[in-house]
């Protein structure tokens, strides 16, 4: 009997013993309270708690949240109303204030969000707020995570998901979009049609040129080539002048070393009075040698013709 009162007691306080083993994971924090107040917060790894005393008043996870917020209404500086919706991406960097701090967390936070967002697009127009996401996304992130802060949050990051503007908006800005389009369009074929006409011109200026280029090496090389040709004919007729110039002198050098006689040159003489008495020329002039001869032509002439009527009479 006493043993199993002993064992039971041994079982009772093993059971006690590992009900206050307190094995927090990663990335989580337990908050303990003794006798109803906060104690401590355990962070990960083995812990053992007091028994009858302490208890965990709540776990908490310190992975980075995301609280994904429904859209909220909103009226812009030009009393456009239209609706936007939120993300936020925050982590608990305080689990005692985190606890103690806020009641419902969440809530505060969506809450404030909500405020904030009214409050920055009531500052700015239509324009602005569709193109001014950056800016927006800035300023209520630091405004959430200076109002977070007593709470133990940090809000690393605020995202607007969506910007919703009314029907009418959405369509006008179809439209705007639209007509920035065809104007883009236009502005592009017109700019396409007048490079095309410039290369165009480019082109026939570049074939001018080359064409008068080309005429102009054209004649340059025909004037050259008429150029050569008159000099290689100038160069032949020299040639020929001088060939005939050197046949003359050597026909000179042998007469003169066939040492002709008088009657001989006067022959000669004679045969050239023939050719200049052809006809061509208005005047002659006839040496003096040629023309003795002549005169002695002429006497032989006359005894001839007065000789045959003699012979005629006798007859």
């Amino acid at each position: 009997m006493p043993f199993l009162i002993i064992g039971i007691i041994l079982i009772v306080i093993i059971a006690i013993f590992a009900s206050n083993i307190c094995i927090v994971p990663q990335a989580q924090a337990y908050i303990i309270e003794r006798l109803g107040a906060y104690h401590k917060t355990l962070h990960t790894g083995f812990h053992i708690k007091m028994p009858f005393f302490d208890k965990v008043r709540t776990k908490i996870s310190l992975m980075e949240k995301i609280a994904d917020f429904a859209p909220q209404d909103v009226i812009t500086k030009d009393n456009v109303k239209m609706r936007i919706d939120t993300v936020v991406f925050y982590q608990i960097t305080d689990c005692k204030l985190y606890t103690y701090g806020v009641e419902h967390p969440k809530v505060a936070i969506e809450n404030l969000t909500a405020t904030t967002l009214r409050n920055i697009i009531g500052e700015l127009e239509l324009d602005n707020t569709l193109t001014s996401r950056d800016l927006i996304n800035t300023r209520m992130r630091t405004t959430l995570d200076e109002a977070t802060d007593p709470w133990g949050i940090k809000v690393n990051r605020v995202e607007l998901k969506n910007i919703i503007p009314p029907k009418e908006i959405q369509d006008a800005m179809e439209k705007q979009m639209k007509a920035e389009r065809e104007r883009r369009e236009k502005i592009l074929i017109a700019e396409g049609t007048k490079a095309a006409d410039i290369l165009t011109a480019e082109g026939k200026k570049q074939a001018m040129i080359l064409g008068a280029e080309a005429e102009k090496q054209k004649q340059i090389l025909l004037a050259e080539a008429e150029k050569e040709s008159k000099i290689r004919q100038s160069e032949g007729e020299a040639e020929a002048i001088l060939a005939i110039q050197r046949a003359t002198a050597e026909g000179i050098r042998l007469i003169n070393e066939a040492a002709p006689s008088d009657a001989f040159l006067k022959l000669k003489s004679y045969e050239a009075f023939e050719k200049a008495a052809d006809g061509k020329a208005t005047k002659i002039i006839i040496p003096s040698e040629i023309q003795s001869l002549a005169g002695l032509a002429a006497s032989l002439r006359e005894v001839s013709v007065a000789e045959k009527p003699e012979e005629s009479t006798e007859a």
